[in-house]
């Protein structure tokens, strides 16, 4: 009989479940073929390769629910089950399975147990004297305000066991934490409510990296374009980090070898950090598949996934030949992908909830061109010329002064709000000041309307917004105005236009970029 393996898929494919996953899922299933094993895929899409008829030796398209997959495990027979490949769906199964004797490929379950238990997580990283924000768990509104109260606003709040950021928000005062645990998912001792202290103008990071129990290898750190609190499925990220300290960089990797080896991850793990003030933060970790894993072996060009799957299977590292981290000497950014057009009422910010559908990735030898790759092929075409529409929240207007200055250097037109407007022209900035949409005409519709308006910078104040502001940033994206909601999104734009005005796009294959890295491509 044959060797079988099953493998789990993330499921319906839906907003906030990453594509992503389905690629490590096939990646996995011709690893499996290559070392001579049947691949049995059970996965419910039908827009996924992973259920194509040709991916997998069977596939059973079949709900990730626990009954399903224990009635598959029963007529398969499988040696083991990989669980680590669909996301967070299937890792709720990870205990039931292991209780009812069905053998798990790659990290324990009692080692996924402790990364997503909030009480255990911390003891983890008190033991290995990490930094972490200040946080507690509530399960009632008087529980959570006496907590929020004790953090001190603003502060995340979130469900426990969410996909995608689902539900998870950021709360300013008690009146919205009282709104937000009234329409709480569910609260339960089972599922009770994740309160952490908020981070404001931290820079977060993303870490992907592989360990088989003995060694742990990082296979990317990447750095968030956006700051801290935009749900990093969303977030534009830049592989290596570009504005990262490199003893912070240092001390991200040592953290990320430590906190693997102390779980004995085999396979896959991700962390996500937040800096402030020079101070490295853990904020999750996740013993499984991220969906970061394409963007980073498509950047190093190692399949992680398939690496990963060799080693559940019972191969090491040094075996397959990866044992050190391939330094890069060109940028990766990755951009996310969002449906904004397709949905006319929906407000075009991002937030701690996902909402992008997808990513794409430019590299280039600077970080600049490769950011302003990304922006083009997500759909974001960077002006070298013409009328920028300028409106930014209160806590923002300080910041917006130098982009604003260089922009009119390059030289570009400024068009704001009265508020921001206000703010230029006393910093000195030459600004045409447009009247609000139910103040008067020419307002800022009119130029848009009349293709007059080449670039829009409007970060969003308040937790409802008002309407004329949605108005506009919904009709940007209709047009196709490149659209930033962000101040650290407005600054890469700005170095990324600097760099377009100086020099021309250029195309080279990925295989020659390969060839720059530090090992000279011999891994």
């Amino acid at each position: 009989m044959e060797k079988r393996v099953i493998i789990l898929g993330g499921g319906p494919n839906r907003i906030g479940q990453g594509i992503e996953f389905d690629y490590c899922c096939v990646h996995a299933s011709f690893a499996l073929k290559e070392d001579g094993y049947e691949s049995i895929m059970v996965n419910c899409n039908p827009e996924t390769v992973s259920t194509d008829y040709d991916t997998s030796t069977r596939l059973y398209f079949e709900p990730i629910t626990f009954e399903d997959v224990m009635n598959i495990i029963e007529k398969e027979k499988p040696i083991g089950v990989i669980l680590q490949f669909g996301g967070q769906t299937p890792l709720k199964l990870a205990l039931p399975l292991k209780n009812e004797g069905v053998k798990i490929l790659g990290t324990d379950p009692v080692a996924i147990d402790i990364a997503e238990d909030r009480k255990k997580f911390s003891k983890l990283l008190e033991k290995l004297n990490l930094n972490q924000p200040p946080n507690g768990t509530a399960f009632t509104y008087e529980e959570a305000k006496k907590i929020a109260n004790e953090l001190g606003y603003p502060v995340l709040v979130r469900p426990s066991y969410v996909l995608g950021g689902r539900a998870m928000e950021i709360v300013y005062d008690e009146e919205s934490l009282k709104e937000y645990i009234e329409k709480a998912v569910e609260v339960s001792p089972e599922h009770p409510i994740l309160i952490d202290k908020f981070l404001e103008d931290a820079i977060e990071v993303d870490v992907d990296a592989i360990c088989d129990g003995q060694i742990c290898v990082i296979g990317g750190v990447m750095e968030h374009i956006e700051e801290a609190g935009i749900h990093s499925g969303d977030s534009a990220m830049v592989l290596p980090p570009y504005s990262l300290k490199k003893e912070i960089v240092e001390e991200i990797k040592e953290s990320t070898k430590k906190i693997a080896l102390s779980l004995n991850i085999i396979g896959l793990i991700n962390i996500q950090y937040a800096i402030k003030n020079d101070k490295v933060y853990v904020l999750e970790v996740n013993p499984r598949a991220s969906r970061t894993i394409p963007f980073v072996s498509k950047a190093i060009g190692i399949p992680l996934a398939k690496l990963a799957t060799k080693i559940m299977l019972g191969k090491n590292l040094k075996e397959l030949n990866f044992t050190e981290e391939i330094e890069l000497n060109y940028f990766a950014v990755k951009e996310s992908v969002f449906p904004f057009n397709r949905f006319g009422n929906v407000d075009a910010v991002l937030g701690p909830e996902m909402k992008s559908t997808g990513e794409v990735m430019g590299i280039d030898k600077s970080f600049e061109i490769a950011y302003a790759k990304s922006q083009l092929a997500a759909g974001q075409n960077l002006p070298i010329r013409g009328n920028v529409f300028i409106s930014v929240k209160d806590k923002d207007k300080p910041h917006i002064i130098s982009i604003a200055k260089e922009l009119e250097i390059l030289g570009f037109k400024i068009l704001a709000s009265a508020g921001t407007g206000k703010v230029l022209s006393e910093a000195g900035v030459n600004v045409k000041i447009i009247p609000k949409i139910y103040e008067g005409r020419p307002n800022i519709l009119d130029y848009i309307i009349n293709d007059e308006i080449s670039l829009i910078i409007n970060t969003p104040s308040g937790k409802k917004p008002k309407k004329d502001i949605v108005s506009i940033r919904t009709i940007a994206v209709q047009r196709n105005i490149p659209l930033i909601t962000t101040i650290p999104g407005a600054k890469a734009t700005l170095y990324a236009i600097k760099k377009l005005k100086e020099s021309q796009l250029n195309v080279i294959d990925i295989k020659e970029y390969y060839k720059m890295r530090k090992d000279g491509g011999n891994n």
